[in-house]
């Protein structure tokens, strides 16, 4: 029983540290209802009409109707969403003060 628990808590701090070092981040759509992400960073909102999701990748953004996260585990870095899913778009992840960074240089 010992033994499984930490076998179970060395995955988790491995899937953690994977996650952190840039885990392959995939994107599973099944009938534009039910979305599986993987790669999570963080959920940045979700709301009925839109959602943003942080991403190895960049932000992913989702619109559509009646979104909701139906799963969330930032030690596997994996989302689960469902609603209609409309579209899906990635942006850049912003680095703090980009703008005012650029202008000082």
């Amino acid at each position: 029983m010992q033994m499984e628990r930490v076998n179970q808590e060395r995955a988790q701090q491995q899937n953690a540290q994977a996650a952190a070092e840039g885990t392959p981040h995939d994107l599973i759509l099944e009938g534009r209802k039910n979305l599986t992400v993987t790669g999570v960073r963080r959920v940045i909102h979700c709301e009925p009409e839109s959602a943003a999701i942080e991403t190895g990748c960049g932000v992913l953004h989702l619109s559509g109707a009646q979104l909701s996260v139906t799963a969330l585990d930032l030690d596997l870095g994996e989302a689960k969403l469902s609603g209609r899913i409309d579209a899906m778009e990635y942006t850049e992840t912003r680095t703090p003060g980009g703008f005012f960074r650029r202008l000082v240089r």
